[in-house]
């Protein structure tokens, strides 16, 4: 059962990692937001996204909250993948 949860939650995560990068490579093709594709990402990673950049302090037109939440996703699929398979 650890196995499947493990590899649940490495799977979810991988999927969100790439919604995350998504929505960074969209933001430079679809700046107005008017791409389906754009709004369905920007609908997945909001609350994982929105947090952050509410923590973090602004930085002008660099926006780092998708890079700082693609890191928190790393450790995170690492702690959790790690503790689910008792490395």
């Amino acid at each position: 059962m650890a196995d499947f949860l493990a590899t649940f939650f490495q799977i979810l995560l991988r999927v969100l990692w790439f919604a995350i990068f998504g929505r960074f490579i969209m933001s430079w093709i679809d700046q107005g937001g008017q791409m389906r594709i754009t709004q369905f990402l920007h609908e997945i990673t909001e609350p994982i996204i929105g947090p952050i950049r509410r923590i973090m302090p602004n930085t002008g037109m660099l926006d780092f909250s998708p890079m700082v939440a693609l890191i928190l996703l790393q450790v995170l699929s690492s702690i959790l993948v790690g503790a689910l398979q008792g490395r």
